[in-house]
């Protein structure tokens, strides 16, 4: 891999803010120059709607808006770009397979699966459709750890489960979860699954034929790429089952005044005109993601996961919230009775950008009898050096407050 001055060479904001000290990539990561380039590029040279113009512009726009399904179904491993779906970002995707999936298959007393430590975004949809169609919503515990207890997660299976999802890795703990055996327990009782991918995209190697996924959500913003693009993948059975929830140009075959016929998977689900730049911007990371091993990324979020435990240890009344075994590049953590909130204050004011808050995991907080946490998240431009000037104002908060 790299070395990080190498890798920080590749982001612009760190040239622009020479200070910042930036650990919270759970949040958003940067991007890259070619990042940025591919999409201020397009506006400048390419820009066109695609699909329906038969001049160059829209042609070229069109096919290369359509290159980028195969690019991600190469990152993810799928069968075929029909397969992708462009969304708005993980909480779309959900949201898509909650509503145009799940709703019509679920009937009074059946039930849907999530785990204690999913984010809102994999919680509120199923919990919404649950309470529309009389079904109910039950949560997989976690051990003392911060992991799913596996036991108790087996022992929820039955025939009336008809959807599981869970998140791959904690935003709020940075738990890696046991999904390969989830979901092979899973697809013993027919029951379909969806990972929510949100912090593994960038951090791990995926492959949805090896994992049998039936659906992966994601966010571009979350993977060096734009805000507001998203991906989802679906098997392709289940997508040409799945409904769309929007409509309107671009998704339809033939219309009447009287029915609409849709267009083929996946076109059927992207209403509208679609975040034509932010495609492009996606696939400009995806290339700038591949060229690393998600392997030795991974591994290297382990190593620094491992220095700011280390280093968080030497500052007093520190609590670390999330302690399981297997966990990626996030560290949650209590100062004290400082409230997280003015920690961040207190940090900010240094430069440092971390994330206080219950992280869009309330329900998680509340079952750890906590307001919040601290959160340090570390992605490939992350630096030990960096580590070590949080560890050194933590001590400062800790003193000031004593």
């Amino acid at each position: 891999m790299r070395s990080v001055t190498d890798i920080r060479g590749d982001f612009p904001i760190f040239h622009q803010h020479p200070e910042l000290v930036y650990l919270d990539s759970a949040a958003t990561s940067h991007k890259p120059e070619s990042v940025i380039e591919g999409i201020t590029n397009f506006y400048r040279s390419e820009n066109s709607n695609i699909h329906r113009g038969l001049y160059d512009l829209a042609v070229q726009s069109s096919a290369k808006y359509e290159a980028v399904r195969q690019k991600v179904a190469d990152l993810i491993g799928a069968g075929s770009e029909k397969e992708i779906v462009y969304t708005s970002g993980t909480t779309d995707s959900i949201n898509l397979v909650a509503h145009g999936f799940l709703a019509q298959r679920l009937n009074p007393g059946d039930e849907v699966l999530i785990s204690a430590m999913e984010h809102h975004a994999n919680l509120i949809p199923w919990q919404m459709v649950c309470k529309w169609r009389g079904a109910k919503l039950r949560i997989i515990p976690l051990n003392e750890k911060g992991e799913i207890d596996l036991a108790a997660f087996k022992a929820m299976l039955n025939e009336k489960v008809k959807m599981l999802a869970i998140v791959h890795i904690s935003n709020s703990l940075g738990s890696i979860n046991p999904v390969e055996e989830m979901i092979a327990e899973a697809h013993r009782y027919g029951i379909p699954v969806l990972l929510d991918a949100a912090q593994s995209i960038a951090h791990l190697p995926l492959d949805v034929k090896a994992l049998d996924c039936d659906f992966l959500a994601f966010s571009g913003h979350k993977m060096f790429g734009p805000t507001g693009i998203g991906v989802l993948y679906g098997k392709a059975a289940y997508l040409e089952e799945m409904q769309p929830v929007r409509f309107g140009g671009d998704m339809i075959r033939l219309v009447s005044y009287e029915d609409t016929t849709f267009a083929p998977v996946p076109q059927k689900f992207e209403a509208g005109t679609t975040n034509i730049a932010g495609v492009i911007g996606l696939g400009y990371a995806v290339d700038y993601l591949t060229t690393f091993d998600r392997g030795e990324i991974h591994t290297r979020m382990k190593e620094l996961r491992a220095y700011a435990l280390d280093k968080l240890a030497e500052v007093p009344d520190i609590r670390i919230i999330g302690q399981s075994d297997h966990c990626s590049g996030i560290v949650s953590f209590m100062l004290g009775s400082v409230h997280p909130h003015d920690v961040a204050t207190f940090l900010g004011a240094e430069q440092i950008a971390i994330r206080a808050g219950h992280h869009c995991t309330q329900p998680l907080m509340d079952l750890l009898e906590i307001p919040a946490t601290t959160r340090a998240s570390f992605s490939i431009y992350s630096r030990e050096e960096e580590i070590d000037k949080l560890i050194a104002e933590l001590k400062n908060i800790h003193s000031f407050f004593a």
